[in-house]
C-alpha cells in the first residue's frame, strides 16, 4: 500500500524552492477560490492557472494521474448521474431517459473544479517533504495535537494497510472467498476488522510510550538569530510569490461575484 505523496520532493523547481509556510497560504487561498467558482466562464481561467502551477512544479504527469485515479472513480459516479437528474431544459430524450442542459453544465463545473483543486493539493504537498509541511502548519498556528496526529496517521497508515493486506492474504490461503455472501463470511470480516483495530490500538500505545521516553512534550529550542536573519532574506521572494497567488485568488472571487449569471 503506497501512500507516499512527497516522492518527488527532491526535485528542483520554482515551486520546490517556494518556502512551504508561504506556499500553504498561497495555494490554499487558490483552492478556496476554485471551490467558490460557480460561473462556467471562469473554468478556462482556473484550468490555465492550474496547468501553469503544475508545469512550474516539474512533477511527472504519471504522478498526477496515479493520484487522480481513485478519487476520480468516485467523482465520475456523481458526474454521470447529474445530466439525467438535474435541471429542467431537456436537450435529448429517449424513452424515459432524458439528458438535461443544466445537469451537463453542473457536471462540467464539478469535474473541472475537482481536477484543479486536487492538482493544486498534490503540488502543495508533493513539492516538499511531508515533515516540512507539518512544521509549516505548526508555524502557522495549527494546534500541536492536530499536527502530531496528522504526522503519525500519515506515518502509520501505510503500515496498517500492509498489515491488512497480510491478514487478507492469510484468510484467503485458508479458503476464504469474498464472492460468497453468507453469515459465516460476515463473521470472518467482522473478526478481521476487530483484529485490525486491536492491533492498531496496541501499536499506537507502543508508539506513544516510545515518544514519551524520548522526551515528547518538551518545547523545541528556538533557532538562533543568525539563522533567522538568513531566513529573512529568503522571505522576500517567498512573500512576493505568496502575494501574487493570493491576489489571483481574490481576483477570481471578485470575478465570480461581479460576472453575470450563466
Amino acid at each position: 500500500m503506497r501512500l507516499i505523496i512527497d516522492r518527488y520532493a527532491y526535485l528542483d523547481s520554482l515551486i520546490h524552492r517556494w518556502q512551504q509556510k508561504y506556499k500553504l497560504v498561497g495555494l490554499i487561498s487558490l483552492i478556496f477560490a476554485f471551490s467558490f467558482v460557480q460561473k462556467i466562464t471562469l473554468l478556462p481561467v482556473i484550468v490555465v492557472i492550474t496547468t501553469v502551477i503544475f508545469c512550474l512544479s516539474n512533477l511527472p504527469l504519471s504522478f498526477l494521474l496515479s493520484r487522480l485515479r481513485y478519487p476520480g472513480w468516485f467523482i465520475l459516479a456523481v458526474v454521470i448521474l447529474l445530466p439525467f437528474v438535474a435541471g429542467d431544459t431537456i436537450i435529448f430524450q429517449w424513452g424515459w431517459l432524458t439528458l438535461k442542459e443544466e445537469g451537463c453544465w453542473t457536471s462540467i463545473l464539478i469535474s473541472v473544479r475537482f481536477f484543479c483543486i486536487l492538482t493544486i493539493s498534490l503540488v502543495l504537498f508533493g513539492t516538499a517533504p511531508f515533515l516540512t509541511s507539518i512544521k509549516a502548519m505548526r508555524s502557522l498556528g495549527l494546534p500541536q495535537v492536530i499536527v502530531d496526529m496528522t504526522l503519525l496517521a500519515y506515518r502509520y497508515l501505510e503500515e496498517l494497510g500492509n498489515m491488512l493486506t497480510t491478514m487478507q492474504r492469510a484468510i484467503r490461503l485458508r479458503g476464504f472467498r469474498y464472492q460468497q455472501f453468507s453469515r459465516r463470511n460476515l463473521k470472518i470480516l467482522a473478526q478481521l476488522t476487530g483484529s485490525l483495530l486491536v492491533r492498531s490500538y496496541e501499536r499506537s500505545n507502543k508508539v506513544y510510550q516510545a515518544m514519551i521516553l524520548r522526551g515528547y512534550g518538551y518545547k523545541i529550542p528556538q533557532i538562533d538569530r543568525q539563522q533567522k536573519n538568513r531566513l529573512s532574506q529568503l522571505d522576500k521572494l517567498n512573500f512576493l510569490a505568496t502575494s501574487a497567488t493570493v491576489i489571483i485568488a481574490i481576483s477570481l472571487t471578485i470575478a465570480e461575484i461581479l460576472l453575470p449569471a450563466n
